[in-house]
């Protein structure tokens, strides 16, 4: 795709022979789209996207709307380390087949567009001023996989908000078990102690807003054990903006919001 915008501009001669030759995909599969970078009528149906009315600290939807600035009773009885939480859509469909084509199909051209619907998600937090920091992996993983997913999210999302991209600042210290499979006693127990800030760095984090970007948010340990380092070193605040949330005890057995 980036080829045959280099090559030619869309509705030119050239361009009409190429989108011929090479027509452009659904991101999720091989479905023929109009425009560049977008999904089929059918996986975007198949996108659980998450919007308003939500719980203003979790992001949660809300069945009903109960007024700005509402927190869910869960939110009310476990407040999270983070000030709020925003995610583009459920972990489920075209959005897992997103996170797991980046992740483990290497397909990073689609954090471009993973990161600009983050953006839009959230944008009640993102400026110029926010600290972009990624969830980082421990360096024997990163050389292992070669890039880290949620730092290619967290660049684009400060391409587009024209914040501040810092992939360095916070470190995984030690090599955690993979999170899949645990239980949220073990997930926390997991993490803990697994992450630091970079000491001869400290200051740029002194009094500056963080926005912590991940690809999946599921019981939130990885994220509050990142958040409690990040505020014990001198950040004023630290939101939380993640592509899928994978929580599943905000679902009953019929599929229903509990929030």
């Amino acid at each position: 795709m980036i080829g045959k915008n280099l090559i030619s501009a869309p509705g030119t001669a050239a361009g009409m022979v190429l989108d011929f030759l090479l027509p452009l995909r659904c991101l999720c599969c091989e479905a023929k789209v109009a425009s560049e970078d977008s999904l089929c009528p059918k996986c975007w149906q198949d996108m659980h996207f998450i919007e308003k009315p939500w719980c203003h600290r979790l992001g949660i939807p809300f069945t009903y709307d109960v007024g700005d600035g509402a927190w869910s009773p869960r939110a009310i009885a476990s407040p999270p380390v983070f000030d709020r939480l925003r995610s583009v859509a459920f972990y489920e469909g075209p959005a897992r087949q997103l996170v797991l084509a980046l992740k483990f199909s290497r397909r990073r051209e689609l954090a471009r567009s993973m990161g600009c619907w983050m953006s839009r998600s959230g944008s009640e937090f993102l400026d110029r001023d926010s600290l972009i920091i990624p969830v980082p992996l421990h360096w024997l993983r990163l050389l292992s996989r070669r890039f880290n997913q949620s730092a290619d999210l967290a660049k684009a999302v400060a391409r587009n908000c024209g914040g501040e991209f810092e992939p360095d600042l916070l470190k995984r210290k030690k090599r955690t078990r993979q999170q899949v499979g645990l239980s949220a006693k073990d997930r926390h127990k997991n993490v803990r102690s697994a992450f630091s800030i970079d000491a001869a760095r400290v200051g740029a984090l002194q009094g500056r807003h963080v926005v912590l970007v991940d690809d999946v948010m599921t019981t939130g340990s990885t994220v509050s054990a990142c958040c409690k380092v990040l505020l014990a070193s001198g950040a004023a605040s630290v939101n939380v903006l993640t592509f899928a949330l994978a929580d599943p005890s905000i679902r009953s057995a019929d599929g229903a919001l509990s929030v």
